[in-house]
């Protein structure tokens, strides 16, 4: 599970930089932001609960 918020993170984050580059790649960065978004929740109800992988 740490390791899909990793992933989610990393792919966020190349896509608001691309996102950024390109004003004809401007929906990658609502899907940059959007994941990002994503992968913080996780990562806080995972804090949170106190749930840890096996």
């Amino acid at each position: 599970m740490n390791l899909l918020v990793g992933i989610i993170a990393l792919i966020a984050i190349i896509l608001l930089i691309t996102g950024g580059v390109g004003s004809s790649l401007h929906f990658l960065l609502w899907i940059g932001g959007i994941l990002l978004v994503i992968a913080i929740v996780i990562f806080l109800v995972r804090l949170l609960t106190g749930r840890r992988a096996p």
